[in-house]
């Protein structure tokens, strides 16, 4: 574990703006499809998917989810109001037309949503990215990567806000070491998939120092 990363800027990671502490894991592999960009595009988002998957130190990827098919949505667009036409959309994000409107007013350009099974590990996730002047200033590999590592825990809605899980090495741009061993030890076997205590965050944080 790094010297600036304690079990307190853990918890934060996973602490909701409203206070309540929610880590949640996929509790399945994730089968992944991509809409609303051209083939090189996809292949820089599959790629990235493959990268982080490596992380988990277990099967993370599949072709489909035997009970959902697809369960991991990443949708590009222009406007908001693109999502009213996707074909059941609204059977699988709850009140969808209240939160596309709110979404418009706040001038938002991503959001994700995620469904949890019986047990609250993650069985199903869905990444909405409008593609405004800022979001499509990005490099494809920057965007990609940054948006699949927000896709593999229940990060709270303020992780990111102020510092991105991604860092810059020379000419490269790399996952922050610290939120890849973050993700490391969220993934070791022994935890549970889902937990509301924030004592978790002691367990992950002494296994972000020990490495695999």
């Amino acid at each position: 574990m790094t010297e600036t990363f304690q079990p307190a800027d853990v918890q934060a990671l996973f602490t909701r703006a409203d206070g309540s502490f929610l880590f949640a894991r996929w509790g399945r592999p994730v089968a992944p499809v991509v809409i609303g960009v051209d083939d090189a595009t996809l292949a820089v988002v599959k790629g990235s998917f493959e990268a982080v998957a490596t992380l988990t130190g277990r099967p993370m990827l599949a072709e489909t989810d035997p009970e959902l098919g697809t369960n991991c949505m990443m949708f590009f667009f222009r406007d908001w109001d693109e999502l009213a036409d996707v074909p059941d959309l609204d059977r699988l994000v709850p009140d969808l037309s209240d939160l596309l409107v709110r979404l418009q007013a706040s001038g938002a350009n991503q959001y994700r949503f995620f469904r949890f099974d019986a047990a609250g590990a993650i069985k199903a996730g869905f990444v909405f990215l409008r593609m405004n002047a800022g979001l499509s200033a990005l490099p494809a590999e920057d965007l990609a990567l940054a948006q699949v590592v927000q896709c593999l825990l229940s990060w709270s809605d303020t992780a990111f806000r102020e510092r991105s899980p991604l860092a810059r090495v020379g000419n490269r741009t790399i996952l922050r070491p610290d939120i890849a061993a973050l993700i490391r030890a969220a993934y070791d076997p022994v935890l549970p998939d889902m937990a509301q205590d924030p004592s978790l965050a002691l367990r992950l944080a002494a296994r972000m120092g020990q490495g695999r």
